[in-house]
């Protein structure tokens, strides 16, 4: 059953019929589904989400869907206590929403794409794709394929080379963009409107941003039907950050949990930081840059949802902060060696933001936390080779052990 009653521009208010629609034809604002929660009470309970499936779609009424095609493995993923890391940064109780481990390509894409994919099926389109710095092309191709999808992804021509691989082994038409990301997505949106083709961040962008709730939705759930005091997750075009708003607000207006929504800040890296930046100079929209870091998959100036992300941050009483590549491989070491978890440096920087946040002040020590990890680390293995230890030549004698094993550091974080 769905509670769609259509679109909405997120400025002006005005109402449209749930098509393939991204932007209001009277201010240009972008487009969000509406809902009818009215109807939804006494139907969207603790104990019917409990009871089903550890999916996104356990939240199926809160997604603009008839029928869920793809993502059945999607969503709900560990929400980890990460006390060997609170201690480290000497706070009392610190968790990851860990998506690096997300199904079925390791980020959290997977949960937006599995509702697009599900949109691309219902409005008939010819082909699925997408704009990306990779993450999301992994998963709009692995989708596509599991649907038996036309599918075109467009890169960067400078991408990871990991990423490149990770959406093409699922047999998509791949397209190296002579530019940056905002090149990429400028090409995109001209193929979109010319050929009517599906592009989940683009034209089909106001149902793909839904699944984004699901991590907030899964944050309560897990969290015993409660809110954390804190959330810090990581920007990059601004679809995740208020959608993890939305989620808390809905389970808070449905009546699912109650308390104080969260404190929600944005972390991004200091070559790629519009958000940050107009946070910190009281601007409502961000000014394009041009992004240099080592984080590629936040690597877009200007973010489509920006300005979405700044009044979140503003309705929660958040805080923007920015950090600098060195500190992003350092969080990156930090989290593996206390948790064993690999991120890729999108988590990298959401962990250094927090670091720095409960350094400043900002985030009290003794006040729940959430960090989210959007991405794998085995995506980006070269951020990292020149962290890491030798491996130790040894012969096949014991002996040959114990001639060399007095001399190799034992490291206990590893």
């Amino acid at each position: 059953m769905s509670f769609v009653k259509g679109l909405e521009c997120h400025l002006c208010g005005k109402e449209y019929p749930a098509q393939a629609l991204w932007v209001c034809s009277e201010c240009l604002g972008p487009l969000r589904v509406a809902y009818d929660y009215t109807a939804m009470r006494g139907v969207v309970t603790r104990q019917a989400i409990e009871s089903r499936a550890h999916s996104i779609w356990r939240y199926q009424e809160l997604l603009p869907v008839e029928t869920p095609k793809t993502g059945f493995h999607s969503g709900f993923t560990p929400l980890v206590r990460a006390d060997r890391l609170a201690k480290a940064l000497g706070v009392a109780e610190l968790y990851i929403k860990d998506d690096s481990v997300n199904h079925p390509t390791f980020s959290y894409k997977d949960r937006v794409v599995s509702v697009a994919a599900t949109k691309a099926v219902e409005f008939g389109c010819e082909v699925f794709g997408c704009a990306s710095t990779g993450n999301l092309a992994n998963s709009v191709a692995s989708h596509a394929a599991r649907l038996g999808l036309r599918c075109m992804v467009f890169i960067p021509d400078d991408l990871e080379p990991s990423k490149v691989i990770g959406s093409s082994i699922y047999g998509p038409t791949v397209y190296a963009v002579d530019g940056n990301y905002d090149d990429v997505n400028r090409l995109c949106t001209q193929l979109a409107d010319r050929y009517g083709w599906g592009f989940a961040n683009i034209n089909l962008r106001s149902y793909y941003a839904e699944g984004a709730k699901t991590m907030g939705f899964e944050i309560a759930e897990q969290l015993g039907w409660r809110f954390p005091k804190h959330v810090v997750s990581p920007v990059a075009g601004g679809t995740l950050l208020p959608r993890i708003l939305r989620g808390f607000e809905e389970f808070q207006d449905l009546g699912l949990v109650s308390g104080d929504i969260p404190k929600i800040y944005a972390a991004q890296p200091e070559g790629s930081s519009p958000v940050v930046k107009a946070i910190q100079a009281g601007l409502e929209f961000p000014e394009p840059v041009r992004p240099n870091t080592i984080a590629k998959s936040l690597a877009i100036g200007n973010p489509a949802d920006g300005f979405q992300v700044i009044a979140a941050i503003k309705r929660t009483g958040g805080a923007g902060v920015a950090v600098s590549d060195p500190e992003i491989v350092d969080a990156i070491e930090l989290l593996a060696h206390t948790e064993g978890i690999f991120t890729e440096p999108a988590g990298g920087t959401t962990l250094a933001g927090a670091k720095k946040l409960i350094e400043q002040g900002v985030i009290p020590r003794d006040e729940s936390l959430v960090v989210v990890i959007t991405g794998n680390g085995y995506k980006t293995i070269d951020v990292m080779k020149d962290r890491v230890a030798a491996s130790v030549p040894v012969g096949r004698g014991v002996k040959d052990f114990e001639a060399v094993m007095g001399h190799v550091p034992v490291s206990a974080g590893r």
